[in-house]
């Protein structure tokens, strides 16, 4: 880390429910007060607001950075206020998922070792997703993400995640959910990329991924980069019991053969719509059952703080 930090004005969004909520705000008092900085000002999310008038209210105090801390919806939230705004977002993982702490490569383990990046980090870009929907109703909502967003048996598995299980055994708790959401049926779905032909599939999942590594370290996009201006779709159609086995393989083993039942496009837009309402998602987050989405990359759109040795790709750190 720099040796002599310039003096900064530290604002910190933090879910006060997480478990290690309270050993995380000690550890960024400390440490400003041993850079000799002001001590930070903290803004507690509720069940209400997981911290979008917290992250407005810090931007408005025109603070040097702000920190997150939380689980993945803290984080997203607070990135989506944050994005354009040129003002750096410092993450502290506090959750089972941590979807963009694991792309970071963070050390999920050590808040203090998260603390020192947030603070004393350099800073880089990274590209974020818009992700708009439309439901049943036809009521139509925008969002942006970090990570990634679809529809399908991603969202079915977050959606059914016991909350008691995940406190218990961590982010296994999905894997118990996904094994019970197997048996769903494929839907129906037309997507376009880039605005190009319609392309018409009977399907499981569609995923706008901004980069590649799931809950778990599992990666399901080797190669996927935070900051190269386009997004990753990925198209999941397993056929019956072996379909899933392969495709399983595949995401385990980080194989990098095609398989039939699962698509990839690089590309700057997707457009999908579903025969019927879908379960949907972004970075963890349910967002109800949607008839359609539009995910478009947004280049650069948050500025973030990194380990010094990560260099100007941040996708170095996970290698």
């Amino acid at each position: 880390m720099a040796s002599q930090p310039s003096p900064q004005r530290v604002a910190v969004v933090i879910n006060p429910s997480k478990y290690d909520a309270d050993s995380a705000r000690d550890t960024i008092v400390v440490s400003c007060r041993k850079a000799g900085w002001a001590d930070p000002v903290f803004y507690e999310t509720t069940v209400d607001d997981p911290g979008t008038s917290m992250a407005q209210a810090a931007l408005a105090d025109n603070v040097d950075v702000v920190l997150a801390a939380g689980g993945d919806g803290t984080v997203r939230t607070v990135a989506e206020v944050m994005a354009n705004s040129g003002t750096p977002l410092g993450v502290i993982p506090l959750g089972t998922g941590n979807l963009l702490a694991r792309n970071l490569g963070a050390q999920l383990d050590d808040v203090h070792h998260s603390v020192d990046i947030a603070l004393f980090g350099d800073q880089r870009q990274i590209d974020m997703v818009s992700f708009a929907t439309e439901n049943m109703r036809g009521e139509k909502f925008k969002h942006s993400l970090c990570v990634m967003g679809g529809a399908g048996f991603d969202a079915e598995i977050m959606s059914n995640t016991r909350d008691e299980l995940k406190r218990q055994i961590g982010w296994m708790a999905y894997t118990e959910a996904g094994m019970r959401r197997l048996a769903v049926d494929p839907v129906w779905t037309r997507f376009s990329i880039d605005d190009g032909p319609w392309q018409t599939k009977r399907l499981r999942s569609i995923m706008a991924a901004n980069c590649g590594v799931l809950t778990g370290g599992l990666v399901l996009v080797p190669g996927a980069k935070l900051n190269d201006g386009r997004m990753d779709v990925v198209v999941i159609a397993p056929r019956g019991p072996l379909g899933w086995v392969t495709l399983t393989s595949k995401i385990i083993f980080k194989h990098r053969h095609d398989l039939p039942s699962m698509d990839h496009f690089m590309c700057k837009k997707v457009r999908a719509e579903f025969h019927k309402p879908t379960e949907s998602q972004i970075d963890g987050d349910g967002l109800g059952r949607i008839t359609s989405f539009e995910a478009e990359i947004m280049p650069e759109a948050l500025s973030l703080r990194v380990p010094p040795s990560q260099g100007d790709d941040v996708h170095d750190v996970i290698g």
